[in-house]
């Protein structure tokens, strides 16, 4: 017996969908929103692969790695790419995350949906699969290119790896970021259960986020201390560390501020600095090589905020109407 389904207008057999049921219908739904994410994804990858090409004959032309290149080879174009980036998760928390069930709340769709055969949890289950899921895809695609590109050449690049441009820009913590803040929008669009003003509001909370994001992002790890003489050269090993602060101090430990002893001749900056017993320099400072570690904690963090929000958008939905 065949099992081959036919339109019974012309006789032809329908071909199978690789998605079907309620997939289908949530990925026809927002079919032009994944499309523009993919065209995206793709232009920024082509971009990026672009611009290491230019980099890499930069460096030839300069005679990198034989020769020392301290100036940053790359200007605007390397700054442009880094706000787009830096501002992917918040496009996406607007665009994406927040209209995602206020528009179907505002429209009447979610109610049409969920009085038939589909429950109102598994309706927003495969929404909210769909939305998180073109999301880690689009920006963990990004990410390592990025990752890809910035960290051959991250001597010659101007900005230190903990800036927001590159320090959210590579590893998880693009795709970690975007997710919580899409979280934050399809939450935020769940209570409001209007488009404008979810958008609105998830904007205003997304700028906020990334602020204090800014703030914490260097207690992500404790800090190392490091001496070396007063008068002697900054040291190989803190070239590519980001300093926290920094002191002068005693030989038994004691700090001052490292303004201190400035004082207008030299005779007396030599006395001042006998008087206190002053000897070393004091660094405060991150290690490059505790980079991962830190991306890995915030990401971590990012992705229970992500979580808990979600946790409570499907629970949210168990117990009220949409």
């Amino acid at each position: 017996m065949s099992t081959t389904l036919t339109d019974a207008s012309t006789g032809r057999a329908t071909p199978r969908r690789m998605v079907r049921g309620l997939n289908w219908l949530v990925l026809r739904q927002h079919r032009a929103t994944l499309l523009c994410l993919l065209g995206l994804t793709v232009f920024v990858s082509l971009w990026i692969v672009y611009q290491r090409a230019q980099l890499i004959d930069l460096l030839d032309a300069a005679g990198w790695p034989e020769k020392d290149v301290r100036q940053p080879v790359v200007g605007r174009q390397y700054s442009s790419l880094t706000v787009l980036l830096g501002a992917l998760p918040v496009v996406l928390a607007v665009f994406l995350g927040a209209p995602l069930v206020a528009a179907d709340a505002e429209q009447g769709t979610a109610q049409l949906v969920t009085t038939q055969s589909v429950t109102r949890r598994r309706w927003l289950v495969a929404k909210l699969g769909w939305c998180f899921g073109a999301t880690l895809l689009a920006c963990a695609v990004l990410s390592a290119f990025f990752t890809w590109w910035w960290r051959p050449y991250r001597s010659v690049l101007s900005i230190s790896w903990l800036d927001a441009e590159v320090f959210d820009n590579t590893g998880p913590v693009l795709p970690a970021l975007a997710l919580f803040l899409t979280a934050a929008g399809v939450t935020i669009g769940v209570l409001l259960r209007r488009v404008l003003a979810s958008m609105v509001v998830t904007f205003v909370f997304a700028v906020a986020v990334e602020t204090a994001w800014g703030l914490i992002r260097q207690n992500l790890a404790p800090t190392r201390m490091f001496t070396y003489p007063l008068d002697g050269e900054l040291p190989a090993r803190l070239s590519e560390s980001y300093e926290v602060e920094r002191w002068v101090g005693t030989a038994d430990g004691k700090l001052y501020g490292w303004g201190s002893c400035v004082e207008a001749t030299e005779k007396a900056q030599e006395a001042c600095l006998a008087q206190k017993g002053i000897v070393n320099n004091v660094v405060e400072y991150l290690g490059q090589d505790q980079m991962a570690a830190m991306q890995w904690t915030g990401a971590g963090i990012l992705l229970a905020g992500t979580a808990a929000l979600t946790a409570f958008v499907v629970l949210r939905s168990a117990r009220r109407p949409l």
